[in-house]
C-alpha cells in the first residue's frame, strides 16, 4: 500500500493543510486571512484536558499526539494529527474546552486562529462546517480503533502502526523518538518497546539509533503493522480524499 496522498509527503513541493485545501478558493482565502503561522516545537503542550480552547491548529508540517489523561499513571495516545487534520475538534462539536492533551510529536508549523475567529468562520462558511464535521467523524473512528488496538493487538504490530502514522506526517524518512516516549504513547513498558523495535530492525524495515528512527523499507513496515493502520487510511479516504 502506498503512502496516503492526503497525508504529509516529503516529495511534495507545496505544503498546506489538507482540510484547508478542501475548501473552495473563496472560503480558503477568507480562512487563511484570519490565521497566523505558529511554530510547532517538539515536546510543547498545546492544550490540556479541561482547559478552555484558545486556538485551533491546522498543521502544515509536523504532527501532534492526542493523549488521554489517566489518574493512575501517564496518559495514552489515542490519536494523531498532522497535515491531514486539525487540533481543536472539540470546538467543531460545540465544546469550549478540550478533553485531550495536544503534545507536539514532530516539529513544524501550523495555521493557527483564535477560537473566536474559528467559531465565526464556522458560522459563516457552510463548506468549512461540512469539512470539519467530516474530519470529526474520522477522528472518532481513529479513537475507537486506537482503543481496540491497545486491547487486542500485540506490541510489535502496534509499534509498526504507530511508526507508519508518524512516517506519514514527518516529511522525512527519519524522525526523533525515544523508547521512553514510545512506551508512554503505547502504554507499555520500555523493555517491550526495546524488543519490538529490535525485531523490526532485524526484519530490515527500520533503523533505530540514539532516539532516531529511519524507515528503511516502507512496504515491509506496512506488512508488520496490524490492520488498524489500513482501516484508518481507508476511513480517512472515504470522508476526506
Amino acid at each position: 500500500m502506498n503512502r496516503p496522498p492526503s497525508y504529509a509527503d516529503p516529495a511534495s513541493a507545496r505544503a498546506e493543510n489538507h482540510l484547508i485545501e478542501l475548501l473552495n478558493r473563496s472560503d480558503r482565502h477568507h480562512l487563511l486571512q484570519m490565521c497566523d503561522t505558529a511554530p510547532l516545537v517538539m515536546g510543547d503542550v498545546l492544550c490540556e484536558p479541561g482547559q478552555d480552547l484558545r486556538h485551533v491548529h491546522f498543521p502544515v508540517e509536523g504532527f501532534i499526539s492526542l493523549v488521554t489523561h489517566r489518574e493512575d499513571g501517564p496518559g495514552l495516545e489515542v490519536g494523531m494529527v498532522g497535515r491531514e487534520g486539525m487540533l481543536g475538534a472539540d470546538a467543531v462539536l460545540g465544546s469550549g474546552t478540550t478533553s485531550l492533551k495536544g503534545l507536539v510529536q514532530g516539529p513544524g508549523s501550523s495555521r493557527r486562529l483564535t477560537m473566536q475567529a474559528f467559531r465565526l468562520e464556522m458560522a459563516r462558511s457552510m463548506a468549512l462546517r461540512q469539512v470539519m464535521q467530516r474530519f470529526a467523524s474520522v477522528l472518532m473512528t481513529q479513537f475507537a480503533e486506537s482503543a481496540a488496538c491497545m486491547r487486542f493487538h500485540q506490541i510489535g504490530p502496534r509499534l509498526a502502526r504507530w511508526l507508519l502514522m508518524s512516517h506519514d506526517r514527518a516529511h522525512d524518512d527519519t524522525f526523533q523518538v525515544t523508547h521512553e516516549f514510545l512506551g508512554y504513547m503505547l502504554g507499555v513498558r520500555r523493555v517491550g518497546i526495546t524488543a519490538a523495535a529490535g525485531e523490526l530492525q532485524r526484519l530490515g524495515v527500520i533503523d533505530y539509533h540514539r532516539g532516531e528512527v529511519t524507515v528503511t523499507h516502507r512496504a515491509g513496515l506496512e506488512a508488520a503493522a496490524c490492520s488498524c493502520y489500513t482501516s484508518a487510511v481507508q476511513a480517512y479516504a472515504a470522508q476526506l480524499a
